[in-house]
Formats: C-alpha cells, sequence, structure tokens
C-alpha cells in the first residue's frame, strides 16, 4: 500500500506531498522524504557507485526501512518523484508504471497556464488523479 507520495522541484523544495495514511504519521512520512533527497543526490552525483545511468529517470528502490520501502524517480528538468509504501515484495514493473502514469499527471498539472512554476501545486484536479493512481497500484489494468 503506497503511504505517501511527494513531488519535490530541482532546488529540493516541495512541490507536493499527500499522505494516504489515517494515522498521524504525516511528520514522519515528510522526514523519510527529505532523507531520501540526499540518496537521489548521492546517486546524481555519483551515478558509477549507485547503479543507473542519468538516462535513466528511474531509480528504483532508494532505501529500505523498518516499515517503508521508498523509490525514486528523476526528470530531465531535476524535478523527483518519491513513493513511500510499506509492501515489501513491489515489482519494479509497477513502481515504474505508477512513476509514468505520476510523471503524465504531473505535467498535466504544471501545464495549466495558471501554475507558476516551482511553486507548490494546489491543483485539485491533480490530487484526485494522483489519488486515483495510488487506489490502482498494483492492479493489472491502468486507470
Amino acid at each position: 500500500m503506497i503511504v505517501c507520495v511527494a513531488v519535490v522541484g530541482h532546488q529540493n523544495n516541495p512541490l507536493y506531498l499527500q499522505s494516504f495514511t489515517d494515522s498521524d504519521d504525516d511528520l514522519k512520512l515528510h522526514h523519510i522524504v527529505h532523507c531520501s533527497l540526499d540518496v537521489i543526490d548521492d546517486a546524481v552525483n555519483n551515478p558509477k557507485k549507485t547503479g543507473p545511468t542519468l538516462s535513466e529517470t528511474f531509480l528504483g528502490l532508494l532505501y529500505p526501512s523498518e516499515n517503508y520501502r521508498v523509490y525514486g524517480y528523476l526528470t530531465n528538468t531535476k524535478v523527483k518523484f518519491i513513493m513511500v509504501t510499506t509492501d515489501l515484495d513491489v515489482r519494479d514493473v509497477d513502481v515504474r508504471s505508477f512513476f509514468r502514469r505520476f510523471h503524465a499527471a504531473y505535467v498535466n498539472a504544471v501545464s495549466n497556464p495558471f501554475h507558476v512554476p516551482g511553486k507548490k501545486i494546489t491543483s485539485t484536479t491533480f490530487a484526485e488523479r494522483v489519488s486515483g493512481i495510488v487506489k490502482s497500484f498494483g492492479s493489472s489494468t491502468p486507470a
């Protein structure tokens, strides 16, 4: 189950963060997302050490923790997408598909002429679309 998704700008400024848990773990999830930025920066700055090349946008599993697994995706414009899940056995194909759909939703949101680049995404349409993508995560048919 996906518990949190985030979009972080190229200057590590949070553009969007949504939690999908009922508990009061928001601060903990913010911390996890923030810590994953260091892992992403390390992967980008030292590509030989960590594996994926800079042409690869899917960064894969950034790090596992006791209760969560954190996955990352980096766009060509250095915008970072982060997904935090409680599932311990997640297929890379499903995660890649999720990030492709999440990226498409992001592109639609920032293509809005009223969106100011670099500012937080406040679109309710984007939030609803992300919620739909998260709910369909792991199913074989895209929503």
